[in-house]
C-alpha cells in the first residue's frame, strides 16, 4: 500500500488511519477543515451526474447575446433558429441515417417514458432493468391500463442483462447508460424479434459521450443536462421512419392521448423548429452551443475519445489504489461517462465527498438509493480528463488526512 501520509505535493501529514489484519482501513469523520493545495485541485471542480458542468465559454456567449434572445417569442426566428441549430447539430453529431428525424418536446426523459406508453407501445413491451432509472420505464408501462403487462429482464446493479426475443413484443426498451450505477451497455437490435418491433433506447446520460450506431435504434432519446452541458426540462429523440410510422398508426387507432404527450404534435412542431408550448430558452441556447463545440472539434469521435480518456484515468487509479475499486466488476460494462468507485471498509466516502465539497470540488456523492460506500463521478465530454486525474489526487490527499 502507498504511504498515505505522503501527499502528491510532497508534504507529510501525521498518520490518520490504521490498516487492520483483515485488510480494512479505519478512517473516521472528516476533521473540521482540510485544505487541499491549489496546485492539486482540478481547474473546474464540477463532477455532478446532472445537471452537469456547463462550459464557461457557453455562459459567456449566452450573456453576450441575452438581449437579442432571452425574453423573445419562441414562435419567432430568434428562438426557432436556435431549435433549428439543435436539430441540425444532432443530425451531424450522430450522422443520422436517411429518414431519421430529430424530435423534441418539453418535460425531460422522465416524461418521455409516459409519452412512449401512449404513442409507441402498441400492446406489449420488454424492458431491461438493471438500476434505478432503467426500471422506471417498465413501471410506467405496467401502470398503463391500455397495455399488457411488460416483460422485464433483470440483472443485479453493477451489471446489465441482454434483451431476449419474444413473440408479441412490439417495443424493446434498452438503456445505454445506467446513471445510478455507472453501467453502460452496447446498443444492438434484438435478433429474432418480430419484424415490426421497435428498439427504444434511454440514452439520457450516454448520448453524446458513448459510441452508438443509430441504425441499431428506432428512438434514441435523452435530456440535455448530461453530456450536452445544458439544463433539464427538454426531451430529444432521434426517430426512425418506422418509429414515426408507429406513432401515426397508434394515433389513427383512436387511443386517447393527452395533447401535451401526443407525439404527432411534437413531430409536427419539431419540423417547424419549435415546441408545442414554451421551452426553456436558456436550455436550448446552451444545448446548441455545446453541439457546435462538439461538432467543430470532431463530432462523436472527439467526444467519445475524451470520455474514454477520463474513464481510463479514473479506473486505472481505482484499480491501483489499495483502498478503492471500481464498483462495476466487468471492465467492458464500466461506463465512460459515469464512474462509480467503491471504498474499503473504514474509509468513509461520505466524509471524502464532504471534504471535497468544502474545497469547491462538488457532486461526487453516490446515488442515494444504491446505498454503497462509494463516490460517483461524471466524465461527460465538457469535463476535462486532466480534471478527472486531478480529482483522484485530491481524493488521495484527503484520505491521507482524515482522522
Amino acid at each position: 500500500m502507498p504511504d498515505l501520509r505522503q501527499s502528491k505535493s510532497g508534504s507529510v501529514a501525521e498518520p490518520t488511519h490504521a490498516r487492520h489484519e483483515n485488510g480494512s482501513f479505519t478512517v473516521t469523520d472528516a476533521p473540521a477543515k482540510i485544505e487541499i493545495p491549489a496546485d492539486l485541485k482540478p481547474n473546474d471542480g464540477r463532477f455532478g451526474a446532472g445537471p452537469s458542468k456547463i462550459r464557461p465559454e457557453a455562459l459567456t456567449a449566452l450573456a453576450a447575446n441575452q438581449t437579442g434572445y432571452l425574453g423573445t417569442s419562441h414562435r419567432q426566428a430568434t428562438v426557432k433558429n436556435v431549435v433549428g441549430k439543435v436539430r441540425a447539430g444532432l443530425t451531424q453529431l450522430f450522422d443520422l441515417p436517411d429518414g431519421y428525424e430529430v424530435v423534441l418536446g418539453n418535460g425531460g426523459a422522465t416524461a418521455f417514458w409516459d409519452i412512449a406508453t401512449f404513442n409507441l407501445i402498441r400492446e406489449r413491451s420488454q424492458h431491461l432493468s438493471f438500476g434505478e432509472f432503467s426500471s422506471k420505464f417498465a413501471a410506467a408501462a405496467k401502470a398503463a391500463p391500455f397495455l399488457q403487462d411488460p416483460s422485464v429482464v433483470k440483472s443485479e446493479p453493477g451489471t446489465h442483462p441482454l434483451p431476449q426475443a419474444e413473440q408479441g413484443i412490439d417495443v424493446y426498451a434498452l438503456t445505454h447508460n445506467e446513471t445510478s450505477t455507472g453501467v453502460m451497455m452496447p446498443i444492438k437490435r434484438v435478433q429474432g424479434a418480430d419484424a415490426d418491433a421497435l428498439v427504444l433506447v434511454d440514452a439520457t446520460s450516454g448520448a453524446g459521450g458513448l459510441p452508438v450506431d443509430i441504425n441499431e435504434a428506432d428512438v434514441y432519446y435523452f435530456s440535455p443536462q448530461k453530456c450536452f452541458a445544458s439544463d433539464g426540462g427538454l426531451w430529444l429523440g432521434l426517430f426512425s421512419p418506422k418509429a414515426i410510422e408507429r406513432v401515426a398508426q397508434i394515433k389513427e387507432s383512436g387511443r386517447w392521448i393527452p395533447t401535451s404527450y401526443d407525439l404527432t404534435t411534437a413531430i409536427d412542431n419539431s419540423r417547424l423548429d419549435q415546441t408545442y408550448n414554451t421551452p426553456a430558452l436558456v436550455t436550448l441556447w446552451l444545448l446548441a452551443d455545446q453541439l457546435e463545440w462538439m461538432n467543430s472539434n470532431g463530432g462523436l469521435e472527439f467526444t467519445t475519445s475524451r470520455t474514454a480518456d477520463s474513464a481510463q484515468r479514473l479506473y486505472t487509479w481505482a484499480e491501483k489504489t489499495e483502498y478503492t475499486s471500481p464498483y462495476v466488476a466487468d471492465p467492458d460494462k464500466r461506463s465512460n461517462v459515469i464512474g462509480t468507485i467503491d471504498f474499503a471498509d473504514g474509509v468513509d466516502a461520505a466524509a471524502i465527498a464532504k471534504t471535497l465539497r468544502a474545497n469547491g470540488i462538488v457532486d461526487t456523492e453516490p446515488y442515494r438509493k444504491l446505498g454503497r460506500n462509494q463516490l460517483r463521478i461524471a466524465m461527460f465530454p465538457a469535463i476535462d480528463p486532466a480534471d478527472v486525474e486531478a480529482l483522484t489526487a485530491c481524493i488521495d490527499y484527503v484520505v491521507a488526512r482524515l482522522s
